[in-house]
């Protein structure tokens, strides 16, 4: 069984912004200015965990800005470069019946629809029209490949059990 995580990473800083300390955010939160909702981040990095609060931030182009407590230069804001943003997961609003975190779907185990096992979702991948799924081989899969399966629920997802750890695609695994 795989075990759940009691943070979920909601973003990475990616770069500085402007000179006043604020910093550009790759924000994981559906929609993008979602992870504006959370005051409280527990930043890690270079496996150091650094709590910071969130002051202020929004849209910017593509992405999101903000300006952390305490951190009001751009040298000082730079050592926060490549850091995750963590919160707590029950802060995570709850979602309808048959949407996922990526954290629920990491760890989960892939077979076809013929029951074959393809391997272990390891991690996801954000592209422009849907995310994918990076399934890694187990002792248990048929082969020793990793393959990049579409994330599209009723369309190659048919079914996730996070209970059983198991997720169902509708894949050839020759493909």
């Amino acid at each position: 069984m795989a075990q759940h995580s009691q943070e979920t990473v909601i973003g990475q800083i990616t770069s500085v912004f402007g000179v006043k300390g604020w910093l550009k955010v790759h924000s994981y939160t559906d929609p993008r200015e979602g992870i504006l909702n959370y005051r409280d981040w527990t930043l890690v990095h270079n496996g150091k965990r650094i709590p910071a609060k969130l002051e202020e931030g929004r849209r910017q182009g593509q992405g999101i800005v903000v300006r952390l407590k305490g951190i009001d230069d751009r040298e000082m804001a730079r050592s926060y470069c490549g850091a995750d943003v963590i919160v707590p997961t029950e802060e995570l609003p709850e979602l309808p019946e048959g949407e996922y975190y990526w954290y629920q779907l990491e760890g989960l185990d892939v077979f076809t629809t013929e029951d074959e096992c393809l391997g272990r979702v390891h991690h996801l991948i954000e592209t422009g029209s849907n995310d994918v799924l990076v399934v890694r081989a187990t002792d248990a899969s048929i082969d020793q490949r990793e393959r990049l399966i579409p994330y599209r629920p009723d369309h190659v997802v048919r079914n996730v059990d996070l209970a059983a750890s198991r997720m169902v695609v509708d894949w050839d695994p020759e493909f």
